[in-house]
């Protein structure tokens, strides 16, 4: 291949000077070809679309990488670039509307930043999601360990008389330790190897959870020894009390059959009941931050961002073709539909991942004020597509020249008009040519609510800025078959013009709900997490109740005889249990609401933690709660008088 042409549209003619290893699937960097700017320079179509010398315009796909010499640190480096911009601009002050810093990214970090697009397709790992995954699984461990405690010793009067004839026996307590171990391990070895095997259809049922390229690759070293570590970590976290437990019987006690004559308020009763309380602390904190997830998410995809939202198709066209007039052609086609209600050619959507910036500036008569100004490009029909309320002016017109604008709000506000009306006929220094502001829109949000409204401007497009198609589509009627149809339209007349490309379009609202597409996977999550730690969690309180009912068999049975209901008992019972369900609750509310408004910070605009979020969970955990301990209160309740208070 070296030395061979290639054309890229037609026009751009190229040749290979290199070739370079195929790139890991796991990098974040996944060009296939590169393009040198030697080759820019000399091609008018790149150049021009690149503008590589304008510093002042910025896209969201502009990366800036820098190979530093050994023994230098980024911190310092980065501290001598910002100190190089206050010498270059010593008027600028912290936190003024010019203010610039340069903050370096380290290049093993770009997987887990959002705000750097590397044409990586959406791969972008959350940090923070991450941690909360491993926190989830975490938590699911430390129920099951309790679990586990809770139910053994519950039926430790079951083992009794083997340990006591183990001991009588000459078994020592150490053996009896390493032995009642010794089944815990083997329990929990085939937990993990059935967890091995379930693992690849689990990976299949949450693929849309995972990153993409994620395997199920359990033979290499790393996990191997995690696994290990893990099995006997889980062993020996819920197998030491248990065996201390049995192995502390005395065979006298034992063959007397007295090992159930002490109290709850035994020395180790505190410890049963303070791993039930940490079960519900847990339990509760799911069902909060499950509640409150699915609150925020509800927000942000109803909320009102300025925008029309629904009923809108875009579509992108090839690249390749800018130069031709059959995006046109398309459009022709497309505007003969009936169920087409307007159409509009330009660049990104309003909400969109990708941006494009330039620098800007205004003069008031006093002083300069600079700043980044985002940049929508769109012919007239952009603004009623969307649906733009306009507050002053008028909109685009195809006979205005590059040198119109129309602003929104804030921009207006930050350049000094109170009233943002007033920004009407001034000037402003925009990509480096004077540019009359003919309009001002209100405030619409450019990208998800984890960011702010940003200064923006919407000018005429260019023709390296026409290639997507907004479309706006009539209301269906009850059939509800109208969209159906126009989609079919749309990719015939796409075939016609473009038989080589395939046919992509996709609704606007479904785009901007895939700016939450994280939040909506935790939101999943949390919920199989909420319901299995729900589930766990009442097995404990189940064990614990087991074991209180086995403790009391004789003095249930007595209260009977002496005249006590079944619901008298049930409440007896069930009473001291509900209140731990209730410590549980009044321990994890602080700490709930605490959490979330961490996570909540990760959103500019988000909803409010509501008191019924607290309470719905602790109301629905206490019913859950005396729901679980009925099935053996009320077992041991109705219970024959006569065979507890029988004795051996």
């Amino acid at each position: 291949m070296l030395g061979k042409q290639i054309i890229y549209g037609d026009s751009i003619k190229t040749f290979v000077s290199g070739i370079v290893a195929d790139l890991k699937g796991n990098t974040d960097i996944t060009f296939h070809d590169f393009v040198s700017f030697s080759t820019i320079y000399r091609v008018k179509e790149l150049y021009d679309d690149v503008a590589e010398k304008q510093w002042g315009s910025t896209s969201s796909s502009s990366q800036f990488y820098i190979k530093l010499n050994k023994n230098v640190t980024a911190e310092n480096v980065e501290r001598q670039m910002n100190d190089l911009i206050k010498k270059r601009n010593p008027e600028m002050k912290q936190n003024s509307v010019d203010f610039h810093k340069f903050i370096l990214e380290p290049l093993s970090d770009l997987h887990f930043n959002g705000n750097f697009n590397t044409y990586s397709n959406g791969r972008v790992a959350n940090k923070n999601t991450l941690y909360g995954l491993l926190l989830i699984a975490l938590f699911l461990l430390v129920l099951g360990c309790i679990n586990f405690i809770n139910l053994t010793t519950a039926q430790a009067s079951q083992r009794a008389k083997e340990i006591g004839i183990r001991k009588t026996m000459g078994s020592s307590r150490a053996q009896l330790v390493v032995q009642l171990l010794s089944e815990t391990f083997v329990i929990t070895l085939f937990s993990v190897i059935i967890a091995i095997g379930l693992s690849p259809f689990i990976l299949k049922l949450f693929a849309d959870f995972i990153p993409k390229g994620v395997e199920a690759d359990l033979l290499q070293l790393p996990i191997i020894a995690f696994l290990i570590l893990l099995t006997l970590t889980v062993s020996f976290l819920s197998g030491f009390y248990p065996a201390i437990v049995l192995s502390s019987f005395k065979p006298a006690a034992v063959l007397k059959n007295q090992v159930n004559t002490s109290t709850n308020k035994s020395r180790n009763a505190w410890l049963r009941k303070s791993l039930t309380v940490t079960q519900f602390v847990i339990a509760q904190f799911f069902i909060m931050a499950t509640v409150l997830v699915s609150k925020q998410i509800y927000f942000v995809l109803h909320k009102d961002l300025g925008f029309k939202k629904d009923a809108i198709v875009v579509i992108d066209t090839p690249y390749k073709s800018m130069n031709t007039n059959k995006r046109q052609i398309l459009m022709d086609k497309l505007n003969a539909m009936p169920q087409i209600r307007l159409m509009s050619y330009g660049d990104e959507p309003p909400s969109s991942d990708n941006t494009n910036s330039y620098g800007s500036s205004y003069k008031d008569g006093k002083k300069e004020i600079k700043s980044d100004l985002q940049v929508k490009y769109g012919d007239p029909n952009y603004l009623n597509v969307y649906q733009f309320k306009l507050l002053s002016g008028r909109n685009l017109r195809l006979g205005d020249s590059s040198k119109a604008i129309v602003i929104n709000a804030s921009y207006a506000k930050l350049i000094g008009f109170k009233d943002p009306s007033d920004a009407e006929g001034t000037y402003i220094n925009f990509n480096e040519a004077n540019t009359e502001v003919v309009g001002i829109i209100s405030d619409f949000y450019q990208q998800s609510l984890h960011n702010g409204i940003k200064p923006l401007g919407i000018i005429l497009p260019d023709k390296y800025h026409k290639r997507i198609i907004h479309i706006a589509l009539k209301p269906q009627t009850a059939n509800g078959n109208e969209w159906k149809t126009a989609i079919s339209g749309m990719q015939k007349a796409w075939k016609e013009v473009y038989p080589e490309d395939d046919f992509e379009y996709h609704f606007f609202d479904e785009k901007i709900a895939k700016f939450y597409e994280s939040e909506q996977h935790t939101s999943t999550l949390l919920s199989w997490a909420t319901g299995l730690c729900i589930f766990i969690s009442c097995l404990g309180l189940l064990g614990l109740a087991m074991y209180t009912t086995n403790l009391r068999t004789k003095e249930i049975g007595v209260r009977k005889v002496l005249g006590a209901t079944v619901a008298q008992i049930v409440t007896l019972l069930s009473a001291e249990l509900v209140w731990l369900v209730l410590l549980a609750f009044v321990l994890v509310t602080p700490i709930a609401w605490f959490a979330m408004q961490k996570w909540m910070q990760n959103f500019t605009y988000r909803t409010t933690i509501s008191w019924w979020v607290f309470a719905l969970s602790g109301g629905g955990m206490l019913l859950t709660a005396f729901i679980t301990l009925s099935f053996q209160t009320i077992k041991a309740a109705i219970a024959n008088p006569a065979r507890s208070l029988k004795s051996e």
